[in-house]
């Protein structure tokens, strides 16, 4: 085990990318995709061999709380840290940083997301290895994935000079963070064999990202440290809950990493990672039938269907498709969701529009 070495796994996301499965009270990393595990589940189950179970903390809404914490119960219940309300990944990785820090002052945390695909565990173990000993010299770490396709919906990150190689691993300055770009700037960045996709994963030490904090985001800084000052103290739930209303809504990428002074990349290669975006997405990780297709669920028939995703949780429903192609087929009993393959990633539409419509079936 590394030293103050703590894992911060964020698990607050909202249930849009696989909607109708996924929905706000049981997101995506509450679901079971791939076997008998939920995500969230399989998230943990990877990092305990580095991580001692009290070493992990998860951040996620009080809504979802309950059921994460039946779903691995022997993290304790104190490292479930509870966001009042979204207000950006750069607010919680603070709130995460301060508690650590009151904790541990030499605290290390690895933020870590709570619903993507590995296909090779030992290698991600590997680079949160390489990405502790990064960040003892004091740089704030961000993995990589080795992009494999020109992706316009990932931003990207830029490798500038070599810093060296640590865990038989080479690392790199970070040049620049790239927004996510149209097809033709991604076929460019792919092709000169710099760019990495941007996970959303970090390590760092608590004390070298406070300072950035005060460095770029003062007023957050101010807010952290009130909230610091009432940790374990009768006051600390209601300070958190008068306080995090007004913190800047803002994204730990755009408010702190573009403008990190010493921001470092490992290049994640034969991952096999998946962020699990989309429906879609699932032809990645999951292994079709001889008709390219994935079956997931209850019953299907399917004549002349081939290169289509077809899921029911539904154990009386029975799903028929007759010469079809490209299809996702999604039924959850009070919703069926039918789409082309390619334009999987149009859910979300959907979401927002239920939304403005004040709809359930969110």
């Amino acid at each position: 085990m590394l030293q103050h070495y703590y894992a911060v796994i964020m698990a607050g996301g909202g249930g849009t990318r696989l909607w109708p499965l996924s929905r706000k009270r049981r997101p995506k990393q509450m679901l079971s995709l791939f076997d008998e595990r939920s995500l969230f589940q399989t998230t943990v189950a990877r990092v305990r061999d580095l991580f001692p179970v009290d070493h992990i903390y998860v951040v996620t809404v009080a809504e979802q709380a309950v059921e994460l914490q039946a779903q691995v119960p022997d993290i304790p219940k104190e490292n479930y840290l509870i966001e009042p309300m979204p207000r950006g990944t750069a607010s919680v990785v603070g709130m995460a940083a301060v508690v650590l820090a009151h904790r541990d002052p030499q605290a290390v945390m690895a933020v870590l997301t709570s619903d993507h695909y590995m296909a090779n565990e030992p290698r991600f173990r590997q680079l949160l290895q390489a990405a502790y000993h990064v960040s003892q010299d004091g740089y704030l770490v961000t993995l990589g994935i080795e992009p494999t396709f020109p992706a316009t919906g990932y931003g990207y990150i830029q490798q500038g000079e070599r810093l060296g190689e640590y865990e038989s691993m080479d690392v790199y300055r970070v040049k620049r963070f790239k927004e996510k770009p149209d097809e033709e700037h991604a076929r460019l960045m792919l092709a000169s064999g710099d760019h990495a996709w941007n996970s959303g994963m970090f390590v760092w030490r608590v004390r070298d990202i406070m300072e950035e904090f005060r460095r770029q985001m003062p007023k957050l800084a101010a807010s952290l440290d009130e909230i610091a000052a009432s940790l374990g103290t009768a006051e600390e739930k209601a300070v958190v809950e008068r306080i995090w209303p007004g913190l800047e809504n803002e994204t730990i990428d755009y408010g702190i990493m573009e403008g990190a002074r010493n921001a470092a990349v490992i290049p994640a290669t034969d991952l096999g990672w998946s962020d699990v975006g989309s429906w879609d997405s699932l032809f990645d990780v999951i292994d079709s039938d001889p008709d390219g297709n994935i079956i997931m669920g209850g019953r299907h028939v399917g004549v002349e269907t081939r290169d289509s995703l077809v899921y029911v949780n539904q154990d009386h429903r029975l799903i028929v498709t007759i010469g079809v192609e490209n299809l996702v087929v999604v039924d959850t009993g009070d919703v069926l969701l039918v789409c082309q393959k390619d334009q999987a990633q149009k859910v979300r539409q959907v979401v927002n529009r239920l939304k403005e419509e004040g709809q359930d079936y969110l």
